[in-house]
Order: structure tokens, then sequence, then C-alpha cells
């Protein structure tokens, strides 16, 4: 396991790069998960005896990599959420999609139901699914592929996964939704956040790009 990366830290909050293929928190397969690495890092590092409190604002698939924040406090954690419900809290994506898309730059709304039993989300009407909404815009196209950047309005199960899977553009590596593909190295990354600090109200926003050579054939700084 790579050293914990961490981006900002205060008594409040602590922001960090979660790496493809670790949990957001612990799940029934016991793996590694980011609460855990977080709540060792923090006991060691202020050498606190046993539990250590730590909120989880929000999660990323744990094929998905990138930027998360994690709450310090209940208070901190309180105010977050808060900021979610109220659109304040905002998260924006890369993603290399499969094909060249018709329309450059497009809002995608549709309503999504999950399927507790094989984990994953479909679209679905809306008596019963959930209005997901997300925004892309083409950045770059090369060798049939597509690099978008996608801000996420709704944080839906799977939702960038389903919706441009559903436009015929599925994101490339996704076998989850692209059973074409026996790659599980998903190209998606959350590569932008931007909240409000949960004490002294300040914009906070945080960018890190990703590193993997495969990421290469799309500069992206």
């Amino acid at each position: 396991m790579n050293k914990l990366k961490i981006l900002y830290e205060d008594n409040h909050i602590i922001v960090v790069i979660k790496e493809a293929g670790i949990l957001s928190q612990k799940d029934i397969t016991n793996d590694i998960d980011m609460v855990t690495i977080i709540k060792e890092y923090l006991q060691e590092k202020y050498n606190k005896p046993g539990n250590v409190y730590l909120g989880l604002v929000h999660r990323l698939d744990r094929m998905v990599a990138g930027i998360m924040v994690f709450a310090k406090t209940s208070k901190a954690a309180s105010r977050l959420s808060k900021q979610i419900k109220e659109n304040k809290f905002k998260k924006s994506y890369l993603c290399i999609v499969k094909g060249l898309l018709d329309k450059k730059e497009d809002t995608l709304k549709n309503y999504l139901i999950k399927d507790e039993k094989t984990n994953t989300s479909r679209i679905t009407n809306e008596n019963i699914g959930k209005l997901s909404i997300l925004k892309y815009k083409v950045i770059k196209e090369k060798n049939n592929l597509s690099l978008l950047k996608i801000d996420l309005l709704t944080g839906r199960h799977h939702q960038i996964r389903v919706q441009l899977s559903n436009i015929g553009h599925p994101i490339y590596g996704d076998n989850k939704y692209d059973k074409k593909l026996v790659n599980t190295n998903i190209k998606l990354y959350a590569y932008k956040l931007e909240f409000y600090h949960p004490t002294t109200k300040e914009k906070l926003e945080f960018i890190n790009y990703p590193e993997k050579s495969t990421w290469n054939i799309f500069k992206t700084n």
C-alpha cells in the first residue's frame, strides 16, 4: 500500500487522494479501506489511544481514484453533509470513454435505481428512480477515445458510469457497464473538489491529476 497522500489537513478536515482498488469504507470483504487507513494515520500522528473519530462525507467507487475529504469532527461532518444536500459541494472528474461523441458538451438527466444484489445501477423512470444529473465536456479526442471533464450535480451510485454507458460511450476499462472489456483499470478520476470550510466558511478548491502512464495519451496539465 502506498503512503497516504495528503493534500490538506487541519483540526476539522483532512483531504487525501484515494488510490484505485481501495474501498472508501469497509464492506463485507473486509479489504483495506480509506477510513481505516486515515484513522490509523491519525492515531499514530497524534498518539491517540483507542478509536478516533473520522466522518465519511462522500464516497468513490472502489476502482475509482481521486480526491476525497473526510471530517475529523462530528460538527464538520454535519456541515459538509449539509453542503452536499444544498449543492454547495462540487465534484469534478476526468474520464476516458470509448468513441467520439456527437455532442461535445451536454447535460445528461436520467432516473437511476440501484440493484443491491448485483451492486449495479440502471436507468429507469421517475416513479421509482432518483434524478441523476451530470454535465460533460469533451476536452480531447484521440484513437477513437475521448477525454471528458465531468461536473457531477447529483451523487448517485455508479452515476457517471451508467449515464455515459447509456449514451453509447462507456468509460474505458469499465467492465461492469461494458461487457466487451476485461480490463478493470477504469479510467475515471476525481480530480477536483470544491466546498466551504466547515468552520471558517472559506471556499476551498483542490485539484489533482492522475499520474498513471495509461492516461498519458491525454495530457491534462
